[in-house]
């Protein structure tokens, strides 16, 4: 069974950055694409940003378009989620995941907290 562990949270002021990283045990997730989802409080987890498998392709939600950046080293099977310019609203447990995602195969996440 995969195992995808999530590190790089914590907690900052709005404005602020952090970078997330997600490592997969099996080099096989380097070959699908990849996605980072958050889950606020009392809310569903949502799609934030997905990559291709090779990195040339990337996708954002609106809500974080032109602030987060999401990359790739399938050599280290990581993927990566820069998050610049944070605001409040982006306070949630980020997740990463295939994409579309694999049922199952959730990480615990890691917390990112942004104080206004």
């Amino acid at each position: 069974q995969v195992q995808l562990v999530e590190s790089g949270g914590g907690l900052v002021q709005a404005g602020g950055s952090l970078r997330l990283s997600c490592a997969a045990s099996q080099r096989k997730f380097s070959s699908y694409a990849m996605g980072w989802f958050r889950q606020a409080p009392g809310k569903e987890r949502e799609f934030v940003a997905t990559i291709s498998w090779s990195g040339g392709i990337t996708s954002y939600a609106d809500s974080v378009k032109g602030r987060f950046t999401i990359s790739r080293d399938n050599a280290k099977s990581t993927v990566y989620l820069q998050m610049n310019n944070l605001k409040p609203e982006d306070t949630a447990v980020y997740y990463c995941n295939a994409n579309p995602p694999h049922p199952g195969v959730w990480g615990r996440g890691t917390l990112v907290t942004v104080s206004s």
